[in-house]
């Protein structure tokens, strides 16, 4: 088996969070073993101050892959659990399990939104994340600034500024964010 080698995006050191996502190969008759195992790594690092959660997909067959995704608070509590005495436990009584790790990448920030499910490709270039941002987050403003800011001036600007953050990520996150990286899919990995 060969190792599929990951390009970590570039990103400066920041205290947003971060999403670990885990490629293993398992090879056929031991899937069992390896589900244990990994249920078993993630319900330990679930544990870690800063873990945010975690999922576990399992490979759609044959050569393909099951992945093991952490989310952390911030880059050190990630590191905290990279380098934990509990980590390296689970690491040392995985022999026999028949599996190994192909790929590995951290997204933060903005990159989580570019990540394709399934993919190894590293993130776009930052300039072109943020083009794309700024084009997913125009329509909103326009359309907040037409239709929710005048609802909102009877309210303290502390809680209009608030009831807007929440409209403006929501709508970033599950309808502009989606369009736009499907929109610009091409543009934005080549």
């Amino acid at each position: 088996m060969t190792a599929v080698s990951l390009e970590h995006a570039t990103v400066p050191a920041d205290t947003g969070e971060v999403t670990l996502l885990i490629a293993r190969r398992v090879e056929p008759g031991h899937e069992a073993a390896f589900e244990r195992w990994a249920k078993g790594i993630l319900d330990s690092a679930a544990g870690f101050p800063g873990h945010l959660g975690y999922g576990f997909f399992r490979s759609s067959g044959g050569d393909a892959p099951w992945f093991l995704v952490h989310r952390f608070r911030d880059a050190e509590a990630c590191r905290a659990w990279q380098e934990s005495p509990e980590r390296a436990a689970w690491f040392a009584d995985c022999e026999g399990h028949h599996h190994t790790e192909i790929a590995r990448r951290e997204l933060t920030g903005m990159e989580t939104w570019f990540a394709e499910p399934g993919s190894t490709q590293p993130a776009p270039p930052r300039w072109k994340m943020a083009i794309s941002a700024t084009l997913a987050i125009y329509p909103i403003s326009l359309l907040g600034s037409y239709f929710l800011v005048p609802r909102l001036t009877a309210l303290p600007l502390v809680l209009s500024s608030a009831v807007l953050a929440c409209v403006f990520n929501v709508l970033m996150t599950y309808v502009a964010m989606p369009a736009v990286s499907r929109m610009l899919r091409g543009w934005l990995r080549g």
